[in-house]
């Protein structure tokens, strides 16, 4: 019997999946480095399912039908490689090979160059939706190989989210397009999570709100405007209780964020080609701040500032926070498809953002209400530069702006710290603003460095020798 589909990493992720893609009506081929996992998985979640298990990655190959076609759920970076290494020779010409891993899109590039020497159809596909997504429906962004992607359309489409609008799967374009979109993904992510983290922290410390109390306010705001996977799994963190010791279960948890490094690709790729992502970008600052516990606890005997308890009216502030939280949030999204846009421009990949936005309606971390109007936006106006141009996006800031800047007003009057939702206003009100104090900057790069400038009144490029008197 020969397998319809292989699954390379038995990792939580990968045994899902295979489950997923098995669950569909197909026969799956498993292999793992260790074979103790392999065996573990055989025994347990995948016994008496139409699972073909291998021990060598040459027994795996040969346990596939031609073409052969394979998903790789390994570990991003060297792990990879290393796999891919051992894998190419063993294939023959168009055989597929899928990367689902969160692999950082230039390594996409180069492993595409790598497997033409083989004649393989490569597809760097992010998958996005943690465990339960892999098993019960990820959101596929799949970029590469063109005539690859539509000999596994089939099984991809099956095994992915619907959403409001279909299977959330989709094929974006050539070469590192599908990982570079959910490397995006990840950095809107951050900045969704750095938000609510924020506003917990002024419920918390600013109103002196208790962690039901902060559930309330979040379910209610996940049954608005801003229902999303993010804002439902926050109500039920918060009313999470510690077995152990009767505290709510966050604040028994360490305040340190981790990070696996796509919030901080997304931003350095932003800075490479020029695309402004200030509130991701100050979500990974976050995140790396928060890693100096040590620091932070020494830092707080030494710097002094004013005590964070606000005396305010809760019920104006909430709303007002609620305000504050939207347009940050439509802040991230709308820097995430501005960088798609920008990217895709500079990269060739030709995205469709109403495609984007249609596969990020279910199945992945990001997923929220909001998505369908995005869709609308960019079907509308595909080239349209920025989401708050238009409604309902631009009624958002012009109804919300009052709130979001007295939100600021008190937490910076307290000492609280709101990186993401700061960033927002200075965002929106950069990019409003028609003149900028940047002339300010190319006067002072013409002084040390003669780098030139140009003028308002007339054409040209122009120096001045500013210490001659």
């Amino acid at each position: 019997m020969s397998a319809d589909c292989g699954v390379i990493g038995l990792a939580v992720m990968g045994q899902n999946l295979a489950l997923n893609v098995e669950s569909r009506g197909y026969t799956v081929a498993v292999y793992n480095r260790t074979r103790a996992r392999t065996e573990e998985f055989i025994g347990k979640s995948g016994a008496g399912k139409n699972i073909i298990a291998s021990y060598s990655l040459a027994e795996f190959v040969a346990s596939l039908a031609v073409p052969r076609k394979i998903i790789m759920m390994v570990k991003a970076g060297g792990p990879t490689d290393a796999v891919l290494q051992q894998l190419f020779p063993l294939l023959s010409p168009k055989d597929i090979v899928i990367d689902g891993g969160n692999a950082h899109y230039l390594d996409t590039e180069r492993r595409i160059e790598e497997a033409k020497e083989y004649d393989l159809r490569y597809l760097g596909s992010g998958t996005s939706g943690g465990e339960e997504g892999a098993l019960h429906g990820p959101a596929i962004m799949a970029g590469g190989d063109a005539d690859g992607y539509r000999q596994v359309e089939e099984i991809l489409t099956k095994i992915a989210a619907v959403g409001p609008e279909g299977p959330c799967c989709a094929y974006f374009g050539p070469g590192s397009s599908g990982h570079y979109v959910k490397m995006v993904h990840n950095g809107i992510e951050y900045a969704i999570m750095e938000t609510i983290a924020e506003a917990y922290d002024l419920m918390s410390r600013g109103l002196g709100m208790s962690a039901q109390e902060m559930a309330d306010v979040f379910g209610e705001w996940n049954n608005g405007d801003l229902s999303s996977y993010l804002f439902e799994i926050t109500e039920e963190i918060l009313r999470r209780v510690d077995p152990e010791t009767g505290n709510p279960l966050v604040e028994m948890i360490l305040d340190q964020a981790a990070q696996k490094g796509t919030g901080k690709w997304s931003t350095q790729s932003a800075l490479d080609i020029g695309s402004p992502s200030p509130t991701i970008a100050m979500a990974v600052f976050a995140r790396v701040i928060s890693a100096l516990k040590e620091e932070r606890v020494r830092a707080h005997r030494v710097l002094s500032g004013p005590d964070g308890q606000m005396d305010v009216d809760r019920a104006q502030f909430l709303q007002d926070l609620f305000e504050a939280v939207q347009i940050t949030v439509l802040s991230a999204y709308a820097q995430g498809f501005r960088q798609l846009q920008d990217a895709s421009r500079e990269r060739g990949y030709d995205l469709d953002l109403a495609e984007v936005a249609r596969v990020w309606m279910a199945g992945c971390i990001i997923r929220a209400r909001s998505l369908t109007g995005m869709a609308t936006a960019f079907r509308n106006d595909p080239k349209l530069p920025l989401l708050l141009l238009v409604d309902p996006f631009r009624g958002v800031w012009e109804e919300g702006q009052d709130g979001l800047r007295r939100v600021i007003g008190q937490a910076h009057a307290h000492g609280i710290p709101i990186p993401t939702i700061d960033s927002a206003i200075d965002f929106v009100d950069g990019y409003r603003s028609a003149r900028l104090p940047a002339n300010m900057i190319q006067a002072q790069r013409d002084f040390f460095g003669a780098h030139t400038y140009k003028r308002i009144d007339k054409e040209g490029v122009f120096h001045t020798k500013w210490e001659e008197k």
